[in-house]
């Protein structure tokens, strides 16, 4: 299941998707920030300079007094600063300062607990001159009030970048992470509907439905030569079969005319053992002939032009034909029909070949002794059983496929069983080797039909 998902190319593209706008979306407030502390957008003078040094200076000594430390900081504003004063009040009434306070700010350094957070300024529209500010430190919470001489540290700008990033950034990048998660399989789904529909017809493509061409419509335009080199490989592969199909009804034409006059020929020569065997031979070319041109007729066959057939009717009238080849072999023959006459919608000769291959089947593999039974039972079923020795378990799947045979020494061609298999696809139906203690028996199940009106 992990190897399906990291393989499907809807979740490759949306998390490369996410992962990408993460990125972008880091490197453009980034790219923003530079631009605007380039610009002078983010002045490297603001109004907390001084607070923020005082603030991480801020410590208490053993007894508990408030205290700076000497920080590089410090110094630095020190020097930068001649005039630096600040008033840092504790909760508990301590008191630190330094410097004079500004005139203007005089009468507010003894009201400072009556004063919440406050900007400080001379002039109604001018810039703050001091602040006053609770601040947490290594002391605990305190008060500062202090002027706006100080700078923007970039150190200090870049320490809260982490902070910002975690704060800011990365909930942005995870909502709209989550947001292409949800939305973006939708879209690409959308996108790939073509290519779904190029799937779906690749798997009803099958031996019998030929000309098919994988659609185009709405596929990728990347895909579009995959399912062109596709839809080519089909067209070659129906010439093909096309060619094959004509060479089979060519070749059989050519040989039936030959195994006539051969059979007519041997027909003609006096009774002997040898002449039985001759035409014994000629036989079997015969029914060879009849079965090739029997598979292209059938490749031809439209089911639209099936008609009503008597099972019953049909089927007696092919152990008719064949009992005398079956008494000759050694065996009985009944026929064993549950109705007077059953039906179902097909066509007649193929109906018959079908019957008659798998009479023929039974002659051949009953060992010549036992009976043969033929059976026609509701709603549409013909069975066809001997008494030899079976199929082996091992063969029972291959029985079916063209050019096999059970017995290799035989001198059929292997193409009986598999017609009929053809036959019963042909009708929307089936043949099926039915499970017996002795022999064979072969099983089709048509779809049954109505007894058609008489005029």
């Amino acid at each position: 299941m992990r190897d399906h998902w990291l393989c499907s190319l809807k979740w490759r593209l949306v998390l490369r998707i996410a992962l990408l706008q993460g990125v972008m979306l880091t490197l453009l407030i980034l790219l923003i920030f530079s631009v605007m502390l380039g610009a002078g957008f983010i002045p490297e003078k603001y109004e907390n300079g001084t607070f923020d040094v005082l603030k991480d200076a801020v410590a208490r000594d053993a007894g508990g007094n408030l205290v700076l430390k000497p920080t590089h900081e410090l110094a630095k504003l020190r020097t930068k600063v001649p005039d630096l004063w600040f008033i840092i009040r504790d909760g508990q009434g301590r008191q630190l300062s330094e410097g004079s306070v500004p005139a203007g700010f005089a009468p507010l350094a003894g009201m400072l607990d009556l004063v919440s957070d406050a900007r400080l300024s001379p002039t109604k529209d001018g810039p703050p001159a001091a602040v006053t500010k609770w601040a947490q430190t290594a002391a605990g919470d305190v008060r500062i009030m202090t002027g706006t001489q100080g700078d923007l540290s970039l150190l200090r700008l870049l320490t809260a970048v982490p902070h910002f990033f975690l704060k800011a950034i990365l909930p942005l990048t995870g909502l709209m992470a989550l947001a292409t998660l949800l939305a973006t399989p939708w879209v690409i789904r959308g996108a790939l509907t073509g290519l779904g529909e190029a799937a779906a017809a690749a798997g009803r493509i099958d031996i019998d439905k030929r000309g098919v061409q994988l659609p185009v419509k709405d596929v990728p335009l990347e895909v579009v030569p995959l399912v062109n080199a596709v839809n080519a490989a089909l067209a070659r592969l129906d010439k093909g079969y096309e060619r094959h199909k004509r060479f089979l009804t060519d070749a059989a034409h050519e040989l039936r005319t030959p195994v006539a006059i051969l059979n007519t020929r041997i027909a003609s020569l006096p009774a002997t053992p040898e002449r039985a065997r001759l035409l014994q031979d000629t036989a079997r070319l015969s029914t060879l002939t009849d079965q090739l041109l029997d598979l292209q007729r059938l490749d031809r066959q439209q089911a639209k032009c099936f008609k009503p057939v008597d099972l019953v009717e049909t089927t007696r009238s092919v152990v008719v034909d064949l009992a005398p080849m079956a008494f000759a072999a050694g065996y009985e023959v009944s026929f064993e029909p549950a109705e007077k006459a059953l039906f179902t919608n097909g066509d007649q000769t193929a109906i018959e070949r079908a019957v008659t291959n798998l009479v023929q089947n039974a002659i051949e593999h009953g060992c010549n002794a036992g009976k043969i039974t033929v059976c026609v039972n509701a709603p549409a079923t013909v069975e066809v059983s001997d008494e030899g020795q079976g199929v082996p378990e091992a063969e029972r799947e291959r029985i079916f496929e063209p050019f096999y045979r059970a017995r290799p020494q035989n001198y059929g061609a292997g193409l009986g069983l598999n017609l009929v298999q053809e036959i019963m696809q042909l009708h929307g139906g089936r043949i099926e080797l039915v499970a017996k203690t002795a022999g064979a028996c072969f099983r089709m199940i048509f779809s049954p039909a109505a007894e058609p009106k008489t005029a």
